[in-house]
């Protein structure tokens, strides 16, 4: 079967000077049509109509033939029609013409070999690219504006609006002629959405940009009762960044899905890291996001095999691995000690809801007491505290403690409800409403301790286990007391007596320290950087 495209592009273009030369990521915007055409498994030829030198030159140097565009045929007045139908070569018997604008560079080529064979598998004169786009709209009748609606329904239920695009229209070689390619016989090919851009306007040539150097975005993350959750948190909060869907990925072995709670975010368990590999080697990542802690140069030189023109970015890796890296961000740590390590609290991630609350008002007496461990508490801090806080020497004090998604105890602990003074709860949606209700705070050395000092609220620390230790912003220099790793239940609970019983001032001093670091714009600083690579 003998297919020709013809792809009309002519000099003149007046909305946008010099349209179809202009660099659009990373090649001139002609090149996407002609590289589909050439990619297609049912077009066997190419001729680019125009009446331009560079875009003559652009077609050659891709392999293409062209047909020089008479000046009678550049108009602005000038169908499409009589331009396609000049730019056919007589000399050969062809089965259909594809006319593709290079106007429309987001099509793909698989779309485009769908089209082809819907048009000859139906046996059609003609099949014009289309996009469903329903909408609530109105038109004019009898001279009065009147909706084209009997019924106001949301936009999915609506019936389809099919809107022609650029992409293509296939025609049966009988019916193109200098007037018309539109057969008896017509349909249209529904593409999706974002193939379907056309470049008519300088707004057109920024959304195309945009699609054509678009991310694809892959991230693994890991969290559970010894690892901690706060990664979870984290790898969240970056997906919602990106203008694209990220692909989430977790080891079956390491991870319960309900950590990831009620996201919309697209989650694909794997088991094990060769699972990994192979389901990236075909995805082939612009973008890729470590959130497991330590990497091996192993898997860091394994996952650089698989996806070679990546680039690899690791969260709280302190790892041999994170030298293969392109950037690694330890916002829980100080040492910079390779160059793309970016180091220190300015890389702190806050969650969203906490950007909406200002700091806490430091009050005359110390009434209310925020307790959380983090999502896992390996070391039952929770425990302890409520062992503590139930004796009667602390009933004139309120205490509320969260415990997170990855506690293996939750039932035993709640039982603690049973107190008047004490609120254990679970999994809390708005954690910066309730840390804002409380004038002081015992927490662990992790993410907690970076949303407790975002919202100036004194606070006393405990590391988890060694990792921890590490983390450099949760101490006595930054506003914080910290009392070590496991401490023992009695500094514990003098450290308490001693918070409940701080002045005002005392506990505005503390807060003065803890506001003194930008912790609102760490989100910003790290998207900056993973978007400058």
């Amino acid at each position: 079967m003998n297919i020709l495209a013809v792809i009309p592009a002519r000099a003149g273009s007046r909305g946008i000077p010099n349209k179809n030369i202009r660099i659009v990521g990373e090649h001139p915007l002609i090149y996407y049509s002609i590289y589909n055409a050439i990619h297609s498994k049912y077009i066997s030829d190419i001729v680019v109509s125009t009446d331009s030198p560079e875009v003559q030159i652009i077609a050659q140097q891709m392999g293409v033939k062209v047909h020089w565009r008479d000046a009678s045929l550049c108009g602005d007045s000038v169908t499409l029609d009589s331009v396609i139908a000049d730019a056919i070569p007589q000399n050969v018997s062809w089965d259909f013409i594809v006319t593709m604008q290079p106007t429309s560079p987001t099509l793909r080529v698989d779309t485009l070999d769908l089209a082809i064979q819907y048009t000859i598998d139906n046996d059609l004169d003609t099949v014009i690219s289309a996009i469903n786009a329903p909408h609530l709209s109105w038109g004019v009748r009898d001279g009065k504006k009147v909706p084209n609606y009997t019924e106001r329904l949301n936009r999915q239920y609506l019936p389809p609006c099919y809107l022609e695009t650029g992409a293509f229209v296939i025609s049966k070689s009988s019916v193109v002629t200098s007037t018309t390619r539109i057969g008896e016989k017509v349909d249209i090919f529904e593409v999706p959405e974002d193939e379907s851009q056309d470049v008519d306007t300088f707004k057109d040539l920024r959304s195309v940009e945009a699609a054509l150097s678009r991310q694809k975005v892959g991230i693994y993350v890991n969290g559970n009762n010894k690892r901690g959750i706060g990664h979870i948190y984290r790898a969240l909060e970056i997906a919602d960044e990106f203008y694209v869907k990220p692909d989430i990925y977790y080891d079956t072995n390491q991870t319960d899905p309900k950590i990831f709670g009620n996201t919309k975010h697209n989650l694909i368990p794997v088991d094990g890291i060769a699972e990994l590999y192979q389901i990236c080697k075909k995805q082939q990542y612009t973008l890729f996001i470590n959130d497991i802690l330590t990497t091996s140069i192993d898997y860091m030189i394994g996952l650089r095999s698989v996806m070679p023109d990546a680039k690899i970015i690791n969260f709280e890796d302190d790892g041999e691995g994170a030298i293969k890296a392109d950037l690694v961000f330890n916002a829980l740590f100080h040492e910079e000690d390779l160059p793309q390590v970016k180091a220190g609290e300015k890389y702190y991630i806050s969650g969203k809801l906490f950007m909406f609350y200002n700091p806490i008002k430091i009050k005359d007496k110390v009434k209310r007491v925020f307790i959380s461990f983090g999502g896992a508490d390996p070391q039952n801090y929770s425990d302890r505290l409520l062992n503590i806080i139930c004796k009667s020497v602390y009933r004139k004090y309120e205490f509320v403690m969260v415990l997170g998604r990855a506690k293996l105890n939750v039932e035993t602990l709640m039982k603690f409800n049973e107190y008047e003074n004490i609120e254990v709860l679970y999994d809390i949606a708005n954690m910066p409403e309730l840390m804002s209700s409380c004038d002081v705070a015992i927490t662990s050395r992790g993410r907690t301790g970076y949303e407790l000092a975002l919202l100036g609220i004194p606070s006393i620390a405990m590391a988890q286990n060694k990792r921890e230790e590490k983390h450099g912003f949760v101490c006595n220099e930054n506003g914080f007391t910290y009392i070590g790793l496991n401490p023992d239940n009695e500094v514990i609970e003098s450290t308490l007596k001693m918070y409940l019983s701080l002045s005002r001032k005392a506990r505005q001093n503390f807060q003065d320290k803890l506001l003194s670091h930008d912790l609102r714009g760490g989100k910003k600083r790290v998207m900056g950087l993973i978007n400058a690579l």
